[in-house]
């Protein structure tokens, strides 16, 4: 494959462990790759974190890079890709993102292609036909489309060196709901030879990044983290009733110097919101998934072009947007996570230039997000419903089932439900992904098992109600909200003050109270025991092992038919 000018000539490396793809990676010399940044991509100098995570990648290691929205992820994969042979799989979240990313891929001289539910029957038999041939160097697609094992199969026993997962965030804050086939990324890259994983997002909480090298199926991940710190970005809270904000949004968006987006939890405060900014005479359009597909793509046009002033939006307007110049983000709702605020949040000055956060805070909001959480809970009956539909598809099959098969003997049609479960279930060690999206059940659920997963289920929406508490308390903390963002994030800050938030310009109380326990990041559960390799302990279903591997929040465990089974410490119990 070549890309725009000549790449630098690869030098072969000793093999590598990590996977039959780094066998023979070049080894580019730091003054190589500068000469490459600047005749590929313009530029004369990397942003910080860019050249450690690009020689992590290019020295074949599964990495993990956290960094600021508007701090180019995006040519963390890009540069590497012009020197290693094979192709690169970027996993994106959204089609909308994904035209942008093949377009200026073109722009730069390089083969990228597509395959997504919008692209047109031409286009698809193009990036079929590219993948034959071994003609792209990007093929960007979705966790849907990796799910599906036809597809799967036309990628087999072609070289792919580096598997991207651009918004890997969406791993642990989607996959868990409405978007579970994120949850089948791991055994999709297995399926392609385990090929160097690269992912990429703006925020993590040390949760989270336990949760990605989970799901990915990583036995372990280099973490590059730059730091979530922003000073150009001005947080500010404004509480207020629901009729007072309704009355407030119009003045306060027409204060702002635009573009800006104001982001609505609910279409209905989406129209609502619409409908004040015109009556004020602003010009403004709207943003949510009921749209049609050709409203939603000419508005984001509008927006790109800056044609338009102010987008009002739900949470699916944004993600990947590459728009520089926002100069304000207008939370009309409360988010139900200060990783979902700081993300949506994040959007506005990527241009380094000053921009302002604001977020109007109502109690009112709280309940909304709590009907939101409500939805994505598993109980004991549908966990017995969906293992028993497993066991019952591969006994009348003779072979691991696919979802579909399983969807058909289960109460409930929601294949989404279904994969959560199915999600739960291989946590659990209680089920198993083969190739293809096929399953096969492991072990035996019996009641103390049933019983134990509906345990983890509700802990897993009680850490949600946590989340959103923590959102909460950041809305109505009278400390600086830079230093209550960066600490929920794990890191350490060694001011008080960042005099650029609304608390710290009107002046922090002193003496400034020590942090609330829920302003902090999540920890490990208190029941979660302290374990160290070589412990006897037991899990559920599978019965008593002996620790091999303690890596974060994932443990490793050996039992007594030979096997090693991986496992979150919350399953784990001392024996």
């Amino acid at each position: 494959m070549q890309g725009h000018g000549s790449p630098p000539t690869p030098v072969s490396t000793a093999p590598s462990a990590a996977s039959r793809h780094t066998s023979r990676r070049p080894r580019i010399a730091p003054a190589e790759l500068r000469r490459t940044l600047s005749r590929v991509f313009g530029l004369d100098e990397f942003r910080p974190g860019q050249e450690a995570v690009i020689a992590s990648v290019l020295e074949g290691r599964d990495t993990l890079a956290i960094m600021p929205t508007g701090a180019g992820k995006s040519l963390c994969y890009q540069l590497p890709a012009l020197i290693l042979p094979g192709m690169t799989i970027v996993v994106s979240p959204l089609i909308s993102l994904m035209k942008d990313q093949v377009d200026k891929l073109g722009d730069l001289g390089l083969e990228a292609a597509q395959l997504n539910s919008a692209i047109t029957a031409r286009e698809r038999d193009d990036a079929v036909e590219g993948i034959r041939t071994e003609s792209h160097e990007f093929l960007l697609t979705t966790a849907e489309r990796l799910s599906d094992g036809d597809f799967l199969a036309s990628l087999r026993g072609r070289r792919i060196d580096l598997f991207v997962i651009d918004e890997a965030h969406c791993i642990s804050q989607w996959g868990h709901d409405f978007r579970p086939a994120y949850l089948a990324l791991g055994a999709a890259r297995r399926q392609l030879g385990s090929p160097p994983v690269l992912a990429l997002t703006a925020t993590a909480t040390p949760d989270v990044i336990d949760d990605i090298g989970l799901q990915l199926e990583l036995q372990s991940m280099q973490v590059i983290n730059t730091g979530a710190y922003r000073p150009n970005l001005r947080y500010e809270v404004i509480a207020a009733s629901d009729d007072e904000r309704q009355g407030r949004i119009g003045p306060l968006v027409r204060s702002l110097e635009p573009p800006g987006i104001v982001y609505c939890s609910t279409i209905r405060h989406v129209d609502t919101v619409l409908a004040q900014l015109e009556a004020g005479g602003m010009t403004a359009a709207r943003y949510h998934g009921q749209l049609g597909a050709r409203e939603r793509r000419e508005t984001q046009a509008r927006f790109m072009r800056g044609e338009l002033p102010v987008i009002v939006a739900t949470n699916a307007f944004g993600m990947g947007i590459d728009k520089p110049d926002i100069r304000f983000v207008v939370h009309y709702s409360l988010p139900g996570s200060l990783e979902a605020y700081y993300q949506e949040s994040g959007r506005a000055g990527r241009d380094d230039e000053p921009a302002r956060c604001v977020l109007f805070h109502t109690s009112a909001d709280r309940r909304t997000q709590l009907f939101f959480l409500g939805g994505g809970r598993a109980d004991e009956e549908l966990l017995a419903d969906v293992h028993g539909a497993l066991v019952r598809a591969v006994d009348t099959a003779g072979r691991p089932a696919t979802l579909r098969e399983i969807a058909a003997l289960t109460s409930t049609r929601s294949t989404d439900r279904i994969r959560v479960v199915l999600a739960m279930l291989k946590d659990a060690g209680l089920a198993r992904e083969r190739h293809g999206s096929r399953f096969t059940p492991e072990g035996v659920l019996d009641a103390p098992g049933l019983r134990d997963l509906v345990a983890q289920a509700g802990a897993r929406h009680a850490r949600d109600r946590e989340k959103l508490d923590r959102m909460v308390a950041y809305a109505q903390t009278a400390r600086c909200r830079w230093r209550t963002i960066l600490e929920y994030f794990g890191e350490s800050v060694d001011w008080e003050r960042c005099d650029t938030c609304d608390n710290c310009e009107r002046g922090i109380p002193e003496p400034v109270p020590e942090p609330a326990a829920q302003l902090r990041p999540p920890s490990p559960e208190p029941t979660a025991p302290v374990l160290a390799v070589g412990d006897r302990v037991r899990v559920p279903v599978h019965g008593t092992g002996e620790v091999e591997r303690i890596e974060g929040a994932i443990v490793e465990v050996a039992f007594p038919d030979g096997r090693t089974r991986r496992f979150k410490r919350e399953f784990v119990s001392s024996a």
